[in-house]
């Protein structure tokens, strides 16, 4: 489970679906029975003391009216899609449930920004644009012969990465129905290998939880 804050106030938290009965348990004890409300992104639970848990449904997961049914559609095995990207690598993969069925991971060197003393600018520029436009259509094909065929199974396409450079992948109209599944969750990944491949099947899985709490001056 990790915490982060969120901006407008409150923190997310991100939850693991098999434990987040354990979760709201949690939250009852620490604030009260809260009662539950169903809202377009989940669930929102309200405790006595004031403090609040917005559950947001996981990404290809059905919406659900109670938590038992929420807890069940999130921890239920559904087919999602994964594209990863950031400049001039991508990887992509189909899980089944927690599983990484389908996966492929291309790396393409871009170069970075030139050193005092080297190439021309206007050179430079020039051919970091054209190793830019090689990645970039090095990704476009990796997603088109492995995640196109799977796109009519998909419950979700999860991307994550730089989010420019995942939209520029998607913009290719052959992804266009990829592009109809995106999710919008965007995961926070370092550059794409195999091994964030398989830590982002977890993260596309969990249960995002905005955690407000209590306001202090409103306490006894």
């Amino acid at each position: 489970m990790t915490s982060r804050p969120a901006a407008g106030g409150g923190r997310w938290v991100e939850v693991d679906p098999a434990r987040v009965t354990r979760w709201v348990e949690g939250f009852a004890d620490r604030h009260g029975p809260p009662t539950t409300t169903i809202e377009g992104y989940g669930l929102l639970l309200a405790a006595p003391d004031g403090a609040t848990a917005e559950l947001h449904t996981p990404p290809g997961a059905p919406a659900s009216p109670d938590l038992p049914g929420f807890v069940a559609a999130a921890g239920a095995a559904r087919r999602l899609g994964l594209l990863l990207a950031r400049k001039g690598a991508v990887a992509v993969g189909v899980a089944e449930g927690t599983e990484l069925v389908v996966s492929k991971v291309d790396t393409r060197y871009v170069q970075g920004r030139t050193a005092a003393g080297g190439w021309s600018q206007q050179r430079f520029a020039r051919r970091r644009d054209n190793q830019a436009k090689a990645a970039l259509g090095d990704a476009v094909e990796l997603a088109v012969r492995l995640l196109l065929p799977e796109a009519a199974s998909l419950a979700a396409l999860v991307c994550g990465g730089d989010r420019r450079a995942v939209d520029n992948v998607l913009a290719d109209r052959r992804l266009a129905p990829l592009a109809e599944r995106r999710a919008d969750r965007l995961l926070d990944v370092p550059e794409p290998r195999h091994v964030v491949l398989v830590g982002a099947v977890a993260a596309a899985r969990a249960v995002h939880v905005r955690v407000r709490d209590p306001d202090p001056d409103t306490q006894g």
